[in-house]
């Protein structure tokens, strides 16, 4: 297999998983916002947004190196009622999420252009996750009651 074609494969991947993260936050964040957590819901929302312009930058890059993207269906994923569980399983995809992607960045296979989308994605992420594990830390604090009046 070429560099070009395990870079689009890599790209391909991504594009797959964060389709299905992008409708897992839109779903929780309809969830948390019939629960009156509009902030939070209002968060995750936003945050499926965000995930959806990722795919799309991924697949732009896809076509730039004249592959052509697949409408691939991803594994089921849960969903939660809990914040507090949700908020700790999001927290484990992200980590998971960035050490696939760490394994995908690979200086001696992938083009500068596609090196510095995964890295700026990588970063990104660190963000995400930062934000994610904040909230938990939030939670252990002031107690789940608290956090959550936080959120309406």
């Amino acid at each position: 297999m070429s560099n070009k074609e395990k870079t689009i494969d890599a790209l391909q991947f991504f594009v797959t998983e964060l389709s299905s993260q992008a409708l897992s936050h839109e779903i929780h964040g309809r969830i948390f916002n019939s629960q009156g957590f509009t902030k939070l819901g209002q968060k995750y929302l936003d945050h499926a947004v965000e995930e959806r312009e990722w795919v799309s930058k991924f697949i732009d890059r896809i076509l730039d190196l004249d592959g052509c993207p697949k409408h691939e269906v991803p594994h089921t994923l849960p969903v939660y009622g809990d914040i507090h569980e949700y908020l700790k399983t999001d927290n484990k995809v992200s980590e998971d999420g960035l050490k696939l992607l760490d394994s995908h960045i690979d200086c001696e296979t992938l083009d500068y252009k596609t090196f510095d989308l995964f890295k700026e994605y990588y970063i990104d992420e660190e963000d995400d996750m930062a934000w994610t594990s904040q909230q938990l830390e939030l939670i252990e604090r002031f107690g789940i009651n608290n956090y959550l009046l936080g959120q309406m």
